[in-house]
């Protein structure tokens, strides 16, 4: 009898990299958590950096966590780091800025990853951290019916309007896709919308001011949407743990469809926004920032009708995050077909 990487009878070591990356981190202290042996690749020098660290400091750091520094355009680091390791985590972001450069350097670094991972003969399964906006952006966008796994952001319409973060996510998760069939790779991916967790703003600035670069237009195209970091970890492991799992996968857990849900994320934002105000507005769209000034009307997630009076995201059910592997819980203009749900 076989068993699924991360299973209880099948817990071994597992990579993380970049784990000192904001998603990395988190998917590094769910990890930790439920027992597994970690190798953590490091890229940063910075305080996410020193915290893992310390956490390996400890007694129970020391039996289950193991730090190795990684760059991902040395391929021998990257091979070393996830040696003896029976699936990896690759979740990488820029750490300075997203421009046509930084498109490059991600491609060039998922590439060394995902061949290191071919030619790793214990790593069983890759689970890739990948972005909603490699899905989303196409001149169509406004009149399509349903946004879901099959479709990619068009590159060169990114590129018109100067949409770095897009471009990079989509050219890397295709390099990823390409070479993990061609090397016969066990791959998911995970693709999440805008971020949100705590500190957020303060330790994951880059790419979420990046991702937000377009936001009144996905506002106003229905696909604005987020995803809590500690849900958006479980659906990591999750992935790695659930034998059915495969392809890609739109992970969020809001939609942005109401001056409410505006209000909400701006909120959620404000320590990032210590900028001027013409940045802010360029950033979040008027309607955004103007929504933040009124007082906000309160709904009950109990009746459901008042949600659908205002328009926004409807759910026909909840379920543990183990069952929502492709199954389809929302409805609406652009539904996605396989989608994680938060649980209640």
């Amino acid at each position: 009898m076989t068993f699924c990487p991360g299973t209880e009878r099948y817990k071994t070591e597992v990579c993380v990299l970049d784990a000192s990356s904001y998603v990395g981190f988190w998917i590094l202290k769910k990890l930790l958590s439920k027992g597994y042996k970690v190798h953590a690749g490091l890229r940063r020098k910075e305080e996410t950096t020193t915290v893992i660290r310390e956490m390996w400091k400890s007694d129970a750091g020391k039996k289950t966590l193991s730090l190795f520094t990684v760059d991902v355009l040395d391929y021998q680091t990257i091979l070393t780091s996830m040696n003896g390791c029976s699936a990896l985590f690759c979740s990488l972001d820029s750490p300075a800025t997203y421009d046509e450069d930084a498109v490059e350097t991600e491609m060039r670094g998922v590439f060394n990853v995902v061949e290191a991972c071919a030619r790793t003969p214990s790593v069983e399964k890759l689970i890739f951290s990948s972005s909603l906006a490699a899905g989303i952006w196409s001149e169509d966008l406004q009149t399509l019916r349903q946004v879901d796994e099959r479709c990619w952001s068009d590159v060169e319409y990114c590129r018109k309007l100067k949409l770095w973060y897009p471009v990079a996510k989509t050219l890397s998760e295709r390099t990823a896709w390409g070479l993990a069939s061609d090397r016969m790779l066990n791959m998911v991916s995970v693709n999440a919308a805008l971020v949100i967790g705590p500190d957020v703003a303060v330790q994951n600035p880059v790419s979420t001011l990046s991702y937000l670069k377009g936001a009144e237009k996905m506002q106003e195209s229905g696909v604005l949407a987020s995803v809590d970091v500690d849900f958006l970890a479980d659906v990591h492991v999750s992935a790695l743990e659930d034998p059915s799992a495969n392809g890609r996968y739109f992970c969020f857990n809001n939609v942005v469809r109401s001056e409410e849900e505006s209000v909400k994320l701006a909120k959620r934002l404000t320590p990032l926004i210590q900028i001027p105000p013409r940045y802010v507005q360029m950033i979040l769209g008027k309607h955004m920032i103007e929504s933040c000034q009124r007082k906000p009307k309160i709904y009950d997630i109990q009746h459901p009708e008042d949600w659908e009076k205002k328009k926004t995201i409807i759910y026909t059910g909840w379920v543990g995050v183990h069952e929502q592997l492709n199954r389809m819980i929302f409805r609406g203009k652009h539904a996605p077909r396989r989608v994680f749900a938060v649980d209640p």
